[in-house]
Formats: structure tokens, C-alpha cells, sequence
């Protein structure tokens, strides 16, 4: 095992708590759930941000590693198939050094009886990264463990092309704002027409999120997606699985391309 860095021996309990909330991830090509991201919560239920506003600078690491260990092992309760991914959220600014920082992950996964190769790690900056080449790194050293990693709100702020080039994760997430009434749009179609093929080239899976209308489902499975994320199949469930009602109905027909 990797000898871990001085912040990974830092056991100080949060000044705050929080729990998860769970939102599947649909794949409406064979028609079911194809994992969950995990979505910090207030303990009532309150949003990320209510929660993220307590997050300071000197915090800021041991709160990214107890969502992490609170999401594989309330996951490791809930999933009832070994199939499922679990998707986290993550900071990449509060890793240290990735293969060390990654050690509570991994024995999370152990106590809970979780496959880590299930584990997906998503990451989204709504500011320029500090270091690029350190989430490079971070990246090398999850795929060598076998994880998936994810570029969330991909057409959002600086989650553009420029980062896809130098990250090239397993999976990128178009931004909702980019998918919201995208069938009255054609400029919107365009863009994510190229999104579509930029990702085939690259051999990355590609991920539509904030779905909310089956008019925007049906010209985004047009466009090739088969993965989804969104109010229209599902909200978040504070510490539960939600249902997803649009799985127990014949999802609807793809359009011809």
C-alpha cells in the first residue's frame, strides 16, 4: 500500500455534516439503470450549496475525502446489482498526491463490499484549474486502479475543448444549459452533433445531463447518446435509490438519424 501523505492521517472530525443523495444514470439503449452519482446534501435535505459554502480552504481536504467514503459506503448499503458505477464527485485541488489520497477510497470500497473498478470519479472546476498536469496525473493514476474519470458540465466555463484535449477522460457530461430545449434550437443540435463525434474519434463515452422533457430525450438519442441523467427519469433520494418510473414503460422510439 502507498505510505499516505500527512492530510490522509488527518482524522479531525468536519465542522459541519452532510449526507447523499442518489440520482441514477440511465442507459436507455438497454433500458436500464446503468449507475448513480452521488450528490452531497444537508442533513435535512438542503442543496450542495448550502453545504459547499461551508467547505474553506482549510477543510477542503478532509471534506472531499468523507464524501467520498460516506458515497462508497452508503452505495455499498443500497446497490443491489454488481454492476452498478458509482459516480463522485471530487476536487481536484484537495489531492495531495493521487495514489496516496486514494487509500480511505479504496478501503471504503473493502468495508463495504463495493468492486472499486465500479467506482467513476468526476471532476468540474468553475474556475481555471491551478494545475492541469496535476489532474493529468490524478487521471493516469485512477485509470491504473482501473476507475472510470469523468469531465462533468463539459460546454460550460473552462470545461471546454481545450481541457478535453489535454484531460481526455473515459467520460465527458455536456452541461444541461447546452441540452435544455435543445429541440428548439438548431445551433444547440450543431454543437452537440459535434460533441458526438469529437468523442467517438477519442473513444470517450459521452453522457447527456439535466435532462427534463422526453422532447429533449428523443433529439438527443437522434444524436447517438444512450446515457442519461436527469429530473425526467429521476430526482436525487437523500440516502435512498429513487425509482425510475420511465424504465417500467417502453422508453421512446429513436429517431432515425
Amino acid at each position: 500500500m502507498k505510505t499516505a501523505c500527512a492530510g490522509c492521517r488527518d482524522d479531525v472530525a468536519l465542522p459541519f455534516e452532510f449526507k447523499m443523495a442518489f440520482q441514477p444514470i440511465v442507459d436507455v439503449s438497454a433500458g436500464r439503470v446503468w449507475g448513480y452519482e452521488a450528490l452531497v446534501r444537508g442533513v435535512n435535505g438542503e442543496s450542495a450549496f448550502a453545504v459547499l459554502d461551508q467547505v474553506t480552504e482549510d477543510v477542503r481536504y478532509r471534506f472531499d475525502q468523507a464524501a467520498r467514503v460516506m458515497a462508497i459506503e452508503t452505495a455499498g448499503r443500497l446497490f443491489g446489482r454488481d454492476d452498478l458505477r458509482l459516480s463522485i464527485n471530487f476536487m481536484p485541488n484537495a489531492v495531495y498526491e493521487p495514489s496516496a489520497c486514494i487509500q480511505k477510497s479504496l478501503a471504503a470500497a473493502r468495508r463495504a463490499n463495493f468492486p472499486h473498478k465500479n467506482l467513476m470519479f468526476e471532476f468540474t472546476e468553475n474556475e481555471r484549474m491551478r494545475d492541469t498536469a496535476h489532474v493529468r496525473r490524478i487521471i493516469a493514476a485512477y485509470r491504473e486502479l482501473g476507475f472510470w474519470t469523468a469531465l462533468d458540465d463539459f460546454g460550460a466555463g473552462y470545461a471546454g475543448l481545450g481541457l478535453l484535449s489535454q484531460l481526455q477522460p473515459d467520460l465527458i457530461k455536456i452541461d444541461m444549459e447546452l441540452l435544455r430545449d435543445i429541440h428548439l434550437h438548431q445551433a444547440k443540435q450543431a454543437i452537440v452533433a459535434g460533441i458526438v463525434g469529437i468523442a467517438r474519434a477519442l473513444d470517450i463515452t459521452i453522457l447527456a445531463e439535466g435532462v427534463e422533457t422526453e422532447d429533449e430525450l428523443t433529439v438527443l438519442r437522434a444524436a447517438g447518446i444512450s446515457l442519461f441523467q436527469g429530473y425526467h427519469f429521476a430526482k436525487p433520494a437523500l440516502m435512498a435509490l429513487p425509482d425510475v418510473p420511465c424504465l417500467s414503460r417502453p422508453l421512446a422510439v429513436r429517431a432515425s438519424a
